[in-house]
This record gives structure tokens, sequence and C-alpha cells, in this order.
């Protein structure tokens, strides 16, 4: 499992999550336009077969990965099922940005075991997680802000950091992770940091 990239680079990766909401979509593309940066976009199959459009813009900023096809907890699954998942993802990913997800893999929840990592990996896949999750998938009424946001990503902030935001709304309907990424973005680049897909983590 990889939490972090191997590099002594101050650079971050940007990596956004997105299930089955594309909410803040269009605010994240926006964003990532004007600043010219490029992230990581984990989709799952269902997002891809009901936001193609959303899914071919966002290969336009970066580079994509499976996230499975319904964001099921994996060690629940069958090895069948597991399989299934995965392939499923693959095949409407592919679909809808002409983009091959793997070998970059998150499961869903961050939920694995020995069981899954393994078969995941025999797929070909690297399990990617994250240093850092912004927690704005919990909303506003969970007490998340824009500033608690930005804060937890300055902390965890480091070489090769990965962090982890969402495409979808929260349940109150807000999308925080989109609301941050401007302050994440210039208070990274005044720190000093860059930033960069997980493109390193496929092979050459």
């Amino acid at each position: 499992m990889v939490s972090r990239l191997p590099t002594s680079r101050k650079v971050v990766a940007l990596t956004f999550d997105g299930g089955s909401g594309a909410e803040a979509v269009t605010s994240v593309i926006a964003t990532l336009t004007r600043e010219h940066v490029q992230a990581t976009f984990f989709l799952t199959g269902e997002f891809a077969d009901r936001h193609p459009s959303a899914a071919a813009a966002l290969v336009r900023h970066g580079i994509v990965g499976d996230h499975t096809y319904t964001h099921p907890h994996l060690p629940q699954l069958s090895d069948a099922a597991l399989r299934r998942q995965v392939t499923s993802a693959r095949t409407s990913i592919l679909q809808a940005t002409d983009q091959d997800p793997r070998p970059l893999f998150r499961f869903p929840y961050g939920d694995y075991d020995r069981r899954t990592l393994a078969a995941v990996t025999a797929m070909g896949y690297v399990a990617v997680g994250w240093t850092v999750d912004t927690l704005g998938w919990k909303g506003r009424a969970a007490g998340i802000s824009v500033g608690q946001i930005a804060d937890r990503v300055a902390a965890a902030r480091s070489s090769g950091a990965i962090v982890l935001m969402h495409l979808g709304a929260a349940p109150d309907g807000s999308t925080l992770d989109a609301d941050a990424l401007p302050r994440i973005i210039a208070e990274a680049r005044s720190a000093g940091y860059g930033f960069v897909t997980l493109s390193q983590l496929r092979p050459t």
C-alpha cells in the first residue's frame, strides 16, 4: 500500500475520489485549470457510467485510477466478486475517458486486508492510500470548515504527500474540498511545494 510517493522533492499529489456524485467537478476543474495543476482521480465505474462527460473532462487535468464499480467494502466480498468490481470499473473508465486506470487502485473506504490487497496486486494494480484525508466529505454539518481542511493539509505537507479529497457532495450538500482547493494550492506554493500526479507509480 502506497501512502506517500517515494521522493525527496518538495511536491504533493492531489487526489480526488469519485464515487457516485459529481457535484464538485465543475469547481475542481475550474481551479485546476486556473492554477495549472494536474491531479489524480480515482473513479468508480458507476461514476464513469453516470457522468461520462465529467470523467472525460477530468482526465484532461490529470490521470485516473480504479476505485471499483460500486464502492463496496471489498473484504466482505468473495475473490470473484472483487475481481468483477475491479474489472467492471476499468471497462467503464476506459469507455468514458479513453484512459486506462490500471495500475492505480484505491480501496473504497480505505478498507482492505491481506487477502484483498494480494488479489488487487495480482491483477496488476498498485494500491494507493493517502498521507492525509481532508475530511471534507463529512460536510459543514459535521463541523468541518475550509480553514480546517487547509490546516489539515498544511500540517501533513511533506515531500511526496498524497492528499485525499472528493468529487461528490457531503450528505449536507456541501463541497468543501472544492471550496478549499484554491487555498490548499496557494499555501503549498507559498511553502515552496509543487504538484504531481501519481504517474510515477505507473511502469515505464
